[in-house]
């Protein structure tokens, strides 16, 4: 991850501190494995930003790096100068997050030559930038030292806050079919997705189930597609004729995505393709997913969209789920269910199977291709983004929780949930409208969403604590 740095200076505070404070960051930015883009200290004074020509200069060298940068840390040895900061931002351009951290004074050195005043710099700093229209994050204490595992913590947050930010603004999401009629509650608008940089690219199912099967189980690229697939999870009892069904429809998705550049899937995944193809297609999404490409069943192209960006924050795998059950007589857990198309971190234990209760209404033999497997105890962040069409606008909820290793006998992918104050997530959920999916994850990244979904996506977010 490329940030900018800027580094505030005003005049009558001591110089020092900006050229220490120039080290010290790029020793941490290497520490934390980051490319920073910053003033050299002789194309201004110490490399700090203080004057308007100063401003020009850095804002010059951050579009040059403009495709690389996805956010800039403003760093307040002193009390800075709030319009050079602010100057250099606006000059720029570049549209990404700012994080803005200030530096603590010494009780001890309060004398002219040391004192740094950051305090109150960082809050004039913010008033500028308020004033500017130009977003901006916190970090956690209001002044913090850059060497301080608090402030690394904050940084390292705030990479996750640019990557969901840039990848939202860019994703490309392919609809592969067309949703199940049945499913009214996965309607959404692309018109007002794409407002948000959002793409998505229709499919015909026909296309897909077309050229998946002008192929063959003797072709290459199906018994590649095969090895992989028995290499993920053990087949069970799947019959090799299913096996080769779900290896080419892999293959056809495997291409589609590389033919259209494609960053996740939402797939009609019943019942048309069990009655004119023969199998189920959880174990593609599931390997889709794991490979952080991921997959929605029943074409909810929002669904996938919350997956993208929870696994945007997190750096790992995301699943679409059902907030199913209610777990005995306990008012904070609950059952999450699908039919099979988890990523396999969720479920370590997992095996292809079939879909009974899909398999009541298509036939049992046509619906292999399904996952089962039970999530153990683990973290878990919960959310769910949506088009709001009556309003015109984006709203989401997130919030924190745990997967528990409760007793829970039934089939299909399945674990339990722990939420604190549940009932009055569900109240929120129905008296808003949000679908009966949402999406798991399996970390603690409730607060980096709601950071960049709210500030700098400008959604309406709800936070559940």
């Amino acid at each position: 991850m490329t940030l900018g740095i800027i580094i505030g200076n005003r005049d009558f505070f001591p110089d020092s501190l900006v050229e220490k404070a120039r080290t010290e960051i790029l020793d941490v930015f290497q520490k934390l494995n980051l490319t920073p883009v910053v003033l050299e200290n002789t194309e201004t004074k110490l490399g700090g930003v203080e004057t308007y020509h100063e401003a020009h200069k850095c804002a010059q060298l951050f579009k040059k790096h403009r495709e690389d940068i996805a956010g800039v840390l403003v760093l307040l040895p002193n009390f800075g100068d709030e319009k050079g900061v602010a100057d250099t931002l606006k000059l720029a351009g570049l549209n990404v997050p700012v994080l803005i951290q200030a530096y603590p004074d010494d009780l001890s050195k309060l004398n002219v030559a040391n004192r740094r005043d950051s305090w109150c710099g960082k809050i004039s700093v913010c008033n500028n930038l308020y004033q500017y229209g130009i977003k901006y994050s916190l970090t956690s204490q209001h002044v913090s030292l850059p060497s301080s595992l608090g402030f690394q913590k904050d940084l390292l947050d705030f990479v996750s806050v640019c990557r969901v930010v840039k990848g939202m603004r860019t994703v490309r999401i392919g609809a592969i079919g067309a949703r199940p009629g049945a499913f009214n509650t996965v309607r959404y608008s692309e018109k007002i997705l794409q407002r948000n940089g959002i793409t998505v690219t229709t499919f015909d199912l026909s296309e897909i189930l077309g050229r998946a099967n002008k192929m063959h189980g003797a072709d290459e690229k199906v018994k590649q597609h095969l090895q992989a697939i028995n290499a993920y999870v053990p087949k069970g009892k799947t019959p090799n004729e299913a096996m080769i069904q779900i290896a080419k429809l892999d293959v056809v998705l495997k291409e589609v995505m590389e033919e259209y550049a494609l960053d996740a899937t939402a797939i009609q995944c019943w019942t048309s393709l069990q009655q004119n193809y023969g199998c189920n297609v959880c174990t593609s999404m599931s390997i889709m997913s794991e490979n952080m490409l991921p997959s929605a069943c029943e074409v909810d192209v929002t669904g996938t969209l919350s997956m993208y960006a929870m696994q945007l924050a997190s750096g790992s795998p995301s699943a679409l789920v059902d907030w199913n059950n209610n777990y005995a007589d306990d008012p904070e857990k609950c059952v999450l269910f699908h039919c099979g198309n988890w990523a396999k971190s969720f479920i370590p234990d997992a095996e292809i199977s079939n879909a009974p209760i899909l398999g009541t209404t298509v036939g049992i033999e046509n619906t292999y291709g399904a996952l089962d497997g039970r999530t153990p105890a683990m973290p878990l962040t919960y959310g769910r983004i949506s088009t709001d069409d009556p309003k015109g606008i984006i709203k989401a909820y997130i919030g924190e929780g745990e997967l528990t290793n409760d007793p829970l006998s039934t089939f299909g992918n399945r674990a339990v949930a722990q939420i604190n104050d549940l009932q009055g997530l569900m109240k929120h959920i129905c008296k808003n409208g949000f679908e009966h999916h949402v999406v798991m994850n399996a970390s603690k990244t409730a607060s980096i969403l709601e950071e960049a979904l709210q500030n700098y996506m400008g959604w309406d977010v709800y936070a559940h604590h």
